[in-house]
C-alpha cells in the first residue's frame, strides 16, 4: 500500500517512532479516522503491537498509561471486524474490558473518533448509569461492546449480552482489574467466551506480574509478549522529587507549592477517601478551587467533575487510586503524592497521569511518618532512589483557618456551657445536694397529699397490715 499523505509535517516528535500508520495495510475508513485524530507516526507500543495484532495473533503488551495503547487495540479491532456481518442483537463481534467506568467511557469516546468512518457501532456497558439505555442499545445491535466486569456479567445473566459472536477480546489494564478484585469475574467472563483458539485476545498491562501472566497462560493462545520499556517502568519525561515532611507540614507544603510553582493542572493523590474530602475542603477554604473525587461519589457527579477537569474549569483534582483510573488528560503538569501508596504499582499509575503523549511533567512525593515505610517498596520497583529535595521554611504556608471539626467542637462546647450557667444562676445549690448530679429540678406544683390517717392511702394500709400482724403475733389465739 503506498504511503498516504495525512497533511502533517514530516518532522516527528522525539517520543514517536519512524513507523507511520500508513505503512500498515489498514482499510481506508480506518485511515480516515486516524487522520481525524491527528495521528501520523506510531508510538513505540503501536509500532510493535500492530504487526502482531493485525496478523490475528494474540499479544500481551506491557506499556504505561499515556503511551498510545488504546489506539493500538482500537485500530486492530476496527481492521479485524471490518467487512464482517454487522453485530446482531445482543451479539457483538468485539469485547473490550476495562477496570473502571471512567476508563471504559474514555475508550468509548476514542472509539467514536477513530471509527467514525467505519460504520461500526460501539456501545458502552458500565455500572452506575443508563442501565435501560445500555440494554436497549445492545438489543438493537452492536459491533463493539466496551464494558466493566460487573455490568457485563449482569447483562450476560439477563440474556441481554450473548458471547457466541465474539471474535476479538481486549483486556485493558489487566493488573488494575486484578487489584480491584475482579479476578473471579474476569475468569467467569473468559470462560463464557468462545475458546481461545476461536478468537483473538489482546491484553495490556502496566506491569506483567505473575497474576497477569497466569491469565495469559489460561485464556490466551500462545501470546507474543511485547514490552516497550523493559528496563524502565516509568515514562520518560517525568521529573520525580521526594520531600520528607511531618504530617502537619504536608498541607502547608501544598499551599506553598500552589502559590510559588508554575503549574497548569494538578492531580493530588491520597490513600483514603476521608483524606481526599478533608484536603479538598482545606484547599477550598484557603482560596483554591479544588475538587475531590472518590470511588463512592455518584457516577453522574463524577462524570461532570471529570468534564470540568478536562475543560480546565477545575484545575486541582484530589483523588484516590480507584477513582484516578479514568483520568486521561494530556496536559496535567504536576502529580502530587500526598501519601505514599501502599501498593508500589499504584505509584507507577499515579505519576503516569502526567507526561502523557510525549509531554514533560513533574511528580512530587511527600513522605511523612505515617507512610514513609512504603517508600522502600516503591524505590525497589523503580530500581533507583527518588531524588530528595529540601523544603525551605518560607515555602510553607500555614492553613489560614482552623479545621472544620475543631470549629464545630468549639461552637458546640460554647453552646453547651451556656445552659448550665443559666440554670446555675436560676437555681442556686442547696446544702446536701450532690455537686456531680447538679441542682435539683423544680417540679410542677401538685395538690397537697392526703392525710396519713385518711383511709385508702397506700402508706396507711401498709402500716396497718404491719401493726395488725404484730398484734396477732403477740396475742396468739
Amino acid at each position: 500500500m503506498p504511503e498516504q499523505s495525512t497533511g502533517f509535517q514530516s518532522e516527528r516528535p522525539k517520543f514517536l517512532t519512524s513507523t507511520r500508520f500508513a505503512e500498515f495495510n489498514l482499510p481506508q475508513e480506518v485511515m480516515m479516522g486516524i487522520s481525524d485524530a491527528g495521528f501520523d507516526f506510531c508510538t513505540p507500543i503501536q509500532a510493535q503491537v500492530l504487526p502482531v495484532s493485525l496478523a490475528g495473533k494474540d499479544a500481551a503488551g506491557q506499556a504505561q498509561t499515556g503511551t498510545g495503547k488504546t489506539a493500538a487495540f482500537l485500530v486492530t479491532v476496527f481492521a479485524r471486524i471490518m467487512g464482517t456481518k454487522p453485530g446482531r442483537a445482543g451479539r457483538p463481534s468485539a469485547l473490550i474490558l476495562a477496570p473502571t467506568r471512567e476508563l471504559a467511557l474514555q475508550i468509548y469516546n476514542e472509539a467514536c473518533l477513530l471509527g467514525r468512518h467505519t460504520g461500526l457501532v460501539s456501545v458502552p456497558a458500565v455500572g452506575g448509569i443508563d442501565y435501560r439505555k445500555q440494554a436497549d442499545d445492545l438489543k438493537k445491535g452492536a459491533d463493539i461492546a466496551i464494558c466493566t466486569p460487573g455490568r457485563l456479567i449482569d447483562f450476560m445473566k439477563q440474556g441481554i449480552f450473548q458471547t457466541t459472536g465474539i471474535r476479538i477480546v481486549v483486556i485493558d489494564e489487566a493488573d488494575r482489574l486484578l487489584d480491584l478484585g475482579f479476578a473471579k469475574d474476569i475468569r467467569y467472563i473468559l470462560r463464557k467466551l468462545p475458546h481461545y483458539d476461536q478468537r483473538q485476545t489482546l491484553l495490556f498491562s502496566a506491569t506483567l506480574s505473575y497474576r497477569v501472566l497466569e491469565l495469559t497462560y489460561d485464556f490466551m493462545n500462545l501470546p507474543e509478549f511485547i514490552s516497550v520499556t523493559p528496563d524502565k517502568v516509568t515514562v520518560e519525561g517525568i521529573e520525580q522529587v521526594l520531600y520528607h515532611l511531618g504530617r502537619e507540614d504536608k498541607l502547608p507544603f501544598v499551599l506553598g507549592f500552589l502559590k510559588n510553582e508554575a503549574w497548569s493542572r494538578i492531580l493530588i493523590f491520597s490513600n483514603t477517601r476521608h483524606e481526599v474530602v478533608r484536603l479538598a475542603e482545606r484547599l477550598q477554604a484557603n482560596g483554591w478551587e479544588a475538587q475531590g473525587i472518590t470511588g463512592d461519589l455518584d457516577q453522574r457527579k463524577r462524570l461532570r467533575l471529570m468534564e470540568k477537569f478536562k475543560s480546565g474549569e477545575v484545575r486541582i483534582l484530589v483523588a484516590t487510586d480507584v477513582a484516578s483510573r479514568g483520568i486521561h488528560v494530556e496536559d496535567v503538569s504536576h502529580v502530587i503524592n500526598y501519601d505514599i501508596p501502599q501498593d508500589p504499582e499504584n505509584y507507577i499509575h499515579r505519576i503516569g497521569r502526567t507526561a502523557r503523549a510525549g509531554k514533560s511533567g513533574c511528580a512530587v512525593t511527600l513522605a511523612c511518618e505515617a507512610y514513609v515505610y512504603y517508600l522502600e517498596a516503591v524505590e525497589d520497583l523503580l530500581g533507583y532512589k527518588i531524588p530528595v529535595g529540601w523544603v525551605e521554611e518560607d515555602r510553607l504556608i500555614p492553613d489560614r483557618f482552623p479545621a472544620p471539626d475543631k470549629r464545630r467542637w468549639k461552637k458546640a462546647g460554647a453552646s453547651a456551657a451556656k445552659p448550665a450557667e443559666r440554670s446555675s444562676a436560676r437555681r442556686p445549690r442547696r446544702s446536701g445536694v450532690n455537686s456531680k448530679q447538679g441542682p435539683p429540678i423544680a417540679k410542677a406544683s401538685k395538690p397537697a397529699p392526703a392525710s396519713r390517717n385518711e383511709p385508702g392511702t397506700g402508706r396507711r394500709r401498709k402500716r396497718g397490715r404491719r401493726s395488725s400482724e404484730k398484734t396477732n403475733n403477740s396475742n396468739p389465739a
